[in-house]
């Protein structure tokens, strides 16, 4: 018996959904304007918190919208408690669920007229990618839109990102060194 982990791709030969590739990930995010982070959180060591500060940032012009049913608040914004309660159809559907949850998300996607289900790393759920793709929506798994927008926006290199925010380098002190 083998175990097969979240981020593997599908063993199935035959399916109709395909991952899209880098050109098309590209012309996904530039035709996005609104974006729909579902399972957002307020915590800043949630791997979705660092995604919404930099998606609000001035490096991206999209609107976002968080979608938690236990949150008020995140970053100063308000929080909706599913995406049927959003202002307006969102274009993408970012997804930080847990992977048996992708099928659910995905449904709820597709009622909220979205154009792309996108799920962040770590995140692989073949079921849930075939119901998006059936009802017309751009599927992305197992890749984050902050990476990807980072990487076409020029601010991810081979040393890793670029956003002067996170530095390792200890600062330089002249003088004498104590021990």
């Amino acid at each position: 018996m083998t175990t097969e982990l979240a981020t593997s791709p599908p063993t199935k030969a035959a399916s109709p959904w395909q991952p899209p590739s880098a050109r098309e990930r590209l012309r996904i995010l530039n035709e996005t304007r609104t974006i729909a982070m579902v399972g957002a959180s307020s915590n800043p060591a949630r791997p979705s918190y660092f995604v919404a500060t930099y998606l609000l940032s001035s490096s991206t012009d999209y609107t976002i919208w968080f979608v938690n049913p236990r949150e008020e608040s995140i970053l100063g914004r308000p929080v909706y408690p599913t995406l049927a309660d959003l202002p307006e159809p969102p274009d993408l559907v970012d997804v930080f669920r847990r992977n048996a949850e992708l099928p659910a998300v995905a449904a709820e996607a597709v009622v909220a007229k979205a154009r792309t289900f996108w799920c962040q790393l770590g995140l692989w759920n073949l079921e849930a990618a075939e119901l998006a793709h059936a009802a017309g929506l751009s599927v992305v798994m197992n890749r984050c839109v902050k990476i990807e927008h980072a990487r076409f926006a020029g601010g991810l290199h081979l040393a890793g990102f670029d956003t002067g925010v996170i530095n390792a380098k200890r600062p330089f002190r002249p003088g004498p060194r104590s021990r």
